[in-house]
């Protein structure tokens, strides 16, 4: 009997094809690393933003390829920027954070799925659900049901503790575990926990535990220590003309662990170096392999396509991904079918981009003094296709593009919100009876002043201007954080004001104490 063949023809068909390969046939090169083009990539991104400096490292395994800083610290000066100015690295320091905490569960501190409260007795979130089974891992993976809040921390006069009892209060917005919201103060718990359980704080641990072994010698935590530097970059943001103009550095030592790193590139590159090992630098085992892995590992799905306004911002920012999760600390996705684990940051006047090509063993950072820019995410993308031999692509056009539609639909829903403004309206009282004491659970007490003939708002360390829009609707006026957000005043039936709207949160105007006007 004739023995059947085990092997699909299909792949008897592919083997006869790789054996029958025609002589002189070959595969294609690899690309060599070449530094006029990466020279190239960075002045065609700074020509095409308008960028005062920048500055990159590229890694290949454990060896620094490539280092340099372009243009200038401040817009107008002389002073270049080097492989060591200090820039506000922002939300690239949440993998800090996480490595920081992976560190702990190998010293058998800690768990990644360990109850939150059993480390921070004093945390807690509004949902019962969600308070009784928040983990560590939930944190960090930006799946509580909480959206943003930044205003909680962001010019805030809060201390860290405050913060976090302050976010117990806040509504859910989606289902525990249920979709992917960026919070920022889940990361400022994360790294409070690190200090509690290490018996210092989060910058003890992290100065000790990864800025001294990997030698990164230039970094701090605080703006505060940054502008000492002999060396540091100035913020800046692109004024009406569309000129880039220096503004302040944002201290943000509140929220420390969800983004207060400063560093510049050259140390960027012993952290890079050490993210593409096997949790050993320069010989010595800072993080077991295991951990180190699960960094880069996909935990929470982050939405391409949808009808929501960020999945559909998502999608348009990275035309060539299929998929995207959020690991610990890291954004991982495929890249024109290549994978990358990376993460961006931007606080005021500062953008960033670390980025991991683990299969190829390259890593990247950029860092840009000028806010609102994808002057990064650009030259990420442009370098990952010179190292790989990916075909070019104008990366700064495609970006430009979408901020161009970004700030076209800004303008479009300030007309939209003009257009419903009734217009030659009048408050239903006086502006006396709208002053007075008002307070929310979580974002704490407000206060209506009369000052001359205008209202003034008065809320953590702000105080800025009501203009009257319509009706019991006010408009802040005077701080660019706060500009054109609304005040809406309710009156009660008995014709007094009895709560106001103020951040999409409900403040309740509160009684005067007995003996007090």
């Amino acid at each position: 009997m004739r023995q059947r063949c085990r092997v699909p023809c299909f792949a008897l068909s592919v083997l006869a094809l790789l054996c029958l390969r025609p002589t002189g046939f070959a595969q294609a090169p690899a690309p060599t690393f070449e530094p006029a083009t990466i020279d190239a990539i960075m002045q065609e991104a700074l020509r095409a933003w308008g960028a005062p400096g920048a500055a990159i490292v590229i890694v290949k395994g454990d060896e620094v390829l490539y280092a340099r800083g372009y243009g200038v610290k401040e817009a107008g000066g002389s002073q270049q920027v080097t492989a060591e100015t200090l820039f506000a690295i922002a939300s690239t320091s949440k993998a800090f954070t996480t490595t920081a905490l992976a560190m702990l569960v190998d010293d058998g501190k800690l768990r990644w799925d360990d109850p939150v409260s059993k480390h921070l007795d004093f945390f807690h979130l509004e949902d019962p659900l969600a308070d009784r089974q928040v983990t560590l891992r939930d944190l960090v993976t930006h799946r509580t049901g909480l959206s943003r809040h930044d205003l909680l921390w962001l010019g805030a006069p809060w201390s860290r503790e405050e913060i976090i009892r302050r976010i117990g209060f806040v509504k859910a917005t989606q289902p525990f575990r249920s979709a992917y919201q960026y919070q920022n103060i889940m990361y400022l718990t994360a790294g409070y926990t690190v200090g509690k359980v290490s018996g210092g704080t989060w910058e003890e641990f992290t100065q000790k535990r990864l800025f001294d072994p990997l030698g990164m010698k230039g970094a701090n935590f605080s703006s505060k220590d940054a502008e000492k530097a002999a060396d540091h970059a100035t913020p800046h943001y692109k004024s009406g003309a569309g000129r880039a103009t220096p503004t302040a550095w944002r201290n943000i030592d509140n929220v420390g662990p969800a983004g207060s790193i400063n560093a510049g590139v050259r140390d960027l590159g012993k952290w890079i170096r050490f993210q593409l090992g096997d949790g050993t630098f320069e010989g010595k085992r800072l993080l077991s392999t295991a951990r180190l892995n699960e960094l880069h590992a996909p935990q929470m799905v982050i939405p391409l396509d949808g009808s929501t306004g960020v999945a559909s911002f998502t999608r348009a920012m990275n035309p060539d991904t299929n998929m995207m999760s959020y690991g610990l600390g890291w954004v991982v996705q495929d890249y024109r079918s290549q994978l990358m684990v990376s993460h961006g940051g931007s606080i005021d006047g500062f953008r960033s981009q670390v980025a991991l090509l683990p299969k190829h063993k390259y890593g990247m950072a950029i860092l840009s003094n000028l806010g609102r820019t994808s002057l990064p995410e650009a030259v990420r993308n442009s370098v990952s296709d010179a190292l790989l031999g990916l075909p070019k692509k104008d990366w700064n056009a495609h970006f430009l593009g979408q901020l161009e539609q970004a700030e076209a639909g800004d303008r479009r829903r300030e007309q939209q919100t003009e257009a419903k403004r009734q217009k030659d309206t009048k408050p239903s009282r006086e502006l006396s009876a709208y002053v007075g004491q008002f307070a929310e659970p979580a974002y704490g007490k407000l206060e209506v002043v009369l000052l001359g003939d205008k209202l003034a708002l008065r809320w953590s360390s702000f105080q800025v201007n009501l203009d009257h829009w319509h009706y019991d609707t006010y408009m802040a006026r005077g701080d660019a954080l706060l500009h054109n957000k609304p005040v809406v005043f309710t009156l009660g039936a008995d014709g007094e004001v009895e709560k106001l709207s103020f951040l999409d949160q409900e403040f309740k105007r509160q009684k005067p104490k007995a003996g007090t006007q």
